[in-house]
């Protein structure tokens, strides 16, 4: 796409006399689900440097883990002895068992992360890791245990705005990733190059930017990675300490002088800025100049990604016109936007936040394969765009309590005694633009739901549509709410 910035002044910062109502929407939308009129308020007044300093805290906000997974946890290893120790049906039983309580504390987990991201004091960090997460990519269809996908997205957070490469090297010990990329497999005199591949492709450098040599040589400096359950250990017996070449240098090197000499390369400056356009800023891939502009900025902030975030989001390619309103919602983005946007909590229901999800082709912790969510267009077909809509109208549906099970019951009460109120049926959000006069209903529904400014006939249908009931409270309530389902399902909406 032709841009206007060139690559020297792309990842400059933003002028002050640029940062105003609709750049902060922009940045609200983008770096976390939606933009709520208090949270655009208080961005445009703090100023845009006050905002980040905000949204990338040094002491970030960091998910808790949940008690469902602890106790999981807890009970694995006296499982796991009754399991080898069973033979027969009682095995398999057993199996089973171990199979429906990993996926149920899953689902627990997926929900309370949810819950969790939905703060707005969490939104942005949640998202930041969720990106990361897409990079360092691990499936729990193959993990299989919660605790240890909980574990290693907990290192990503606790590193996610560190140096990069210390991040690196924690992923390089999370269990979960052992498992994943079969580090427990990599042994001295018959190395498994899975995660050496991956590393360098996936992780530091992008394809293209060393050899299949490479690779070798890096699967074996990995040799004697392991884990024990939710444990990192390093067996020295199966490590191959001869001298290794990578990238023209040769050494007795160990898996951290693998990601230490990855990094020293050029190509690493831009891999991550290149991951970043494409989760936050657009799907078509800008010219190769962008990123590498950015990346030859990183790495002399020694890859610090607290920096990396504050340039990238400040800059003023980020608030290019040619940005905005662009960028189709993940259906995580949709969910997590959608409630907020209706003030409603993430309901505690594993069946009513799963179902929809799945439908919508994004299962939290569970990716497709090693490149993560692909995003972008393939988010839409006529089956998933059907799933969002009718995720619109389940929110606005109250939830029939008569047909939730015994658990489920439970849960919903808990959460209310917690202090959680509404999860559907927007009463709030309906009554607030039925108290207008529909212009002004009109006006104000499309500056706080949509991205980009809608055309004259498309406002005057709102508003048309608005003014048509009676001024009884009812009539211009039942307006208001199928104005607001109309506009929630509507295509302008899946953009931000």
């Amino acid at each position: 796409m032709p841009l206007a910035l060139a690559p020297n002044e792309a990842w400059q910062p933003l002028p002050p006399e640029a940062w105003n109502a609709p750049a902060a929407r922009h940045l609200l939308r983008r770096a976390a689900w939606t933009a709520t009129p208090e949270e655009t308020r208080r961005a445009v007044a703090d100023g845009l440097d006050a905002t980040l300093d905000r949204l990338f805290p040094a002491a970030p906000p960091l998910f808790p883990r949940p008690r469902a997974v602890a106790a999981l946890q807890e009970e694995t290893p006296e499982f796991t002895r009754a399991l080898k120790a069973a033979s027969g049906l009682e095995k398999r039983r057993l199996a089973r068992e171990a199979r429906e309580r990993a996926q149920t504390a899953l689902m627990d987990m997926a929900i309370q992360w949810m819950q969790f991201a939905s703060s707005p004091d969490h939104a942005v960090f949640a998202k930041w890791g969720l990106f990361l997460g897409d990079v360092y990519v691990v499936a729990s269809a193959k993990v299989r245990h919660p605790a240890l996908i909980w574990e290693h997205h907990d290192i990503i957070a606790r590193h996610a705005l560190g140096p990069a490469p210390a991040l690196t090297k924690a992923v390089s010990r999370s269990p979960a990733m052992i498992r994943y990329l079969d580090l427990n497999q990599n042994r001295r005199g018959a190395p498994n190059e899975n995660f050496a591949r991956e590393l360098l492709e996936l992780f530091v450098l992008g394809e293209g930017h060393y050899t299949e040599h490479d690779i070798k040589e890096a699967a074996r400096a990995f040799t004697g990675y392991r884990a024990r359950f939710d444990t990192f250990q390093f067996a020295p017996r199966q490590h191959d300490s001869g001298p290794k070449t990578l990238f023209g240098e040769t050494g007795a090197f160990t898996g951290d002088d693998v990601i230490d000499l990855a990094y020293r390369q050029e190509a690493a400056g831009a891999f991550l800025p290149h991951e970043l356009i494409k989760f936050y800023l657009s799907d078509s891939p800008l010219p190769p100049a962008y990123p590498a502009a950015l990346g030859t900025w990183w790495r002399a902030q020694h890859f610090d990604l607290r920096s990396l975030a504050r340039r990238f989001f400040g800059s003023r390619l980020f608030y290019d016109p040619a940005f905005r309103g662009t960028f189709i919602k993940s259906p995580l983005h949709y969910y997590l936007g959608l409630s907020r946007d209706l003030d409603l909590a993430i309901a505690p229901l594993p069946r009513r936040v799963f179902n929809p999800l799945r439908q919508m082709g994004q299962t939290p912790y569970n990716p497709p394969n090693v490149r993560g969510w692909v995003g972008g267009r393939t988010w839409i077909n006529s089956a998933t765009l059907a799933a969002r809509r009718q995720l619109v109208e389940g929110l606005f549906a109250p939830i029939d309590e008569t047909r939730l099970n015994a658990d489920e019951q439970r849960a919903l009460a808990a959460a209310r005694d917690a202090g959680s109120a509404d999860f559907s049926d927007p009463a709030a959000i309906v009554a607030r633009y039925a108290a207008l006069p529909p212009a002004d209903a009109a006006a104000q529904m499309t500056e706080e739901f949509l991205a980009l400014p809608v055309t004259a006939p498309f406002r005057d249908a709102l508003r048309s549509l608005l003014a048509a009931a009676s001024p009884s409270n009812a009539a211009s309530g039942n307006a208001a709410r199928r104005v607001l389902l109309t506009l929630f399902q509507s295509p302008e909406y899946q953009l931000c």
